[in-house]
């Protein structure tokens, strides 16, 4: 049975630098970014993101992310795998816990969400989770 956590995302910081271009323009970027999340899931959060963007300025990602802190009353930390979009301005993606990254206690978690930031906002963050 899965128990549902919702949050907010606050972006700390966003480091992005481009890894490819085409016609002056940046095609493939990498982006390390911290985040603070509050609400069912606290803590902390490091997440190593590359981006494609397209010629209409929308972009695709993927990313591999590392939570440090608490989901409900369980402390540890966990890695997600993402995959996401950004297109006028909002930023989206889903996301699942990648088996066997939980430590202390929340080892043993497993779970899939998704998260919505629009650009200069804070994001909301919700995750269906169980443990093994």
């Amino acid at each position: 049975m899965n128990t549902r956590a919702t949050g907010l995302l606050e972006l700390e910081s966003w480091n992005e630098e481009s890894c490819s271009e085409a016609d002056g323009q940046t095609t493939l970027a990498r982006a390390r970014v911290t985040q603070t999340l509050s609400g069912d899931i606290e803590g902390e959060s490091q997440l190593e993101v590359l981006l494609f963007y397209h010629a209409d300025g929308t972009a695709s990602s993927v990313g591999l992310e590392h939570v440090v802190g608490r989901v409900g009353n369980r402390a540890g930390s966990f890695i997600l795998e993402h995959s996401g979009t950004l297109e006028d301005g909002v930023a989206k993606a889903n996301f699942s816990v990648v088996p066997g990254s939980g430590t202390h206690d929340l080892d043993g978690l497993r779970g899939r969400g998704w998260f919505v930031r629009p650009r200069g906002q804070r994001g909301s963050l919700t995750l269906d989770y169980h443990f093994d």
